[in-house]
């Protein structure tokens, strides 16, 4: 669980903000016990070294040691380590920054924040050490095997403010995809469904009832197999190009969990998605200056 912390507590380190463990109401015993229980990813051993290392603070600012009791309600930070994390080894462009806003152009392949097996591989982490922005912090997200637009907030102070525009739907977002061609589906079209998660492997699938998802598509061209289409979200659902496209029998090139799952191996960069998050314009919500940015980076030709 992460939260925004009190730097003095606990720095910013290889870019890596703390990660935050809130006590429960109800407990006993050494601290120690309770985090080697709570948290099995890192051994009794490995808290115990970190707690000599004095890298285990609680909100007050005091070091845990392996005889600290355990204290209902206290928080505690502590940094995430990964062991053989994998190298992604593509790079993301900064294409705009000022005191509020930053815009990346981000790789295939590469996580927008930790999570799971990634870590410093990350364009946030990468980020923040590249740039040293300790409150960087993405305000929407794009799956880690699309390419294009993220855009962060530089300083808490501003972060709500940009929030808000993601949250209203004030901004319009622009996606280009490669996927089949079939000339029975007319185009320009919307196509809007209920996506509610299916409970594997965190995949979304459409259900019956009230949509709360919806795309506009068009075609920009197509060679009678294979097309280059423009998707414009209009909801904000995870994986919603995804699984839209795959329900009109369009499902993506190089797509991993639509409309089957077959996830590739760590390491295998042959098939990227082929999505990506093209353009995005919105109205500066401090300046009232309109603002429009576009990726640099392109999708394969058509497949013959």
């Amino acid at each position: 669980m992460h939260n925004s912390h009190d730097p003095k507590v606990l720095p910013l380190r290889d870019g890596v903000s703390p990660s935050c463990v809130v006590l429960p109401s109800q407990g006993q015993g050494l601290l120690i016990d309770f985090l080697a229980r709570r948290l099995p990813a890192v051994t009794h051993a490995d808290w115990l070294r970190r707690m000599q290392a004095r890298e285990v603070v609680s909100e007050r600012g005091q070091a845990a040691t392996p005889q600290t009791p355990f204290t209902p309600g206290l928080r505690y930070y502590y940094y995430r380590e990964l062991e053989r994390e994998p190298e992604i080894p593509f790079a993301a462009e900064v294409l705009y920054q000022d005191e509020h806003l930053l815009v990346a152009d981000k790789p295939h392949f590469l996580p927008v924040v930790p999570a799971g097996r990634y870590l410093q591989n990350t364009l946030l982490v990468r980020l923040k050490r590249m740039l040293d922005l300790p409150e960087l912090s993405p305000i929407h997200r794009i799956d880690r095997d699309t390419a294009g637009l993220v855009v962060f907030s530089v300083q808490r102070a501003t972060r709500g403010i940009y929030q808000a525009l993601f949250r209203d739907r004030a901004i319009h977002k622009v996606y280009e995809a490669v996927a089949p061609y079939r000339a029975d589906l007319a185009f320009p079209r919307e196509h809007a469904s209920r996506l509610e998660e299916s409970g594997h492997f965190f995949r979304m699938h459409e259900v019956p009832g009230e949509p709360n998802s919806r795309t506009r598509m068009d075609i920009i061209e197509h060679n009678g197999r294979w097309a280059r289409y423009r998707l414009e979200p209009v909801s904000g659902k995870r994986h919603q190009l995804r699984v839209h496209m795959a329900a009109l029998g369009l499902p993506l090139r190089g797509d991993a969990f639509y409309p089957e799952v077959n996830d590739p191996e760590p390491g295998d960069y042959s098939n990227p998605l082929q999505l990506l998050a093209r353009s995005l314009a919105f109205d500066d919500p401090l300046t009232g200056q309109p603002r429009a940015f576009a990726s640099r980076r392109s999708l394969l030709a058509l497949p013959g």
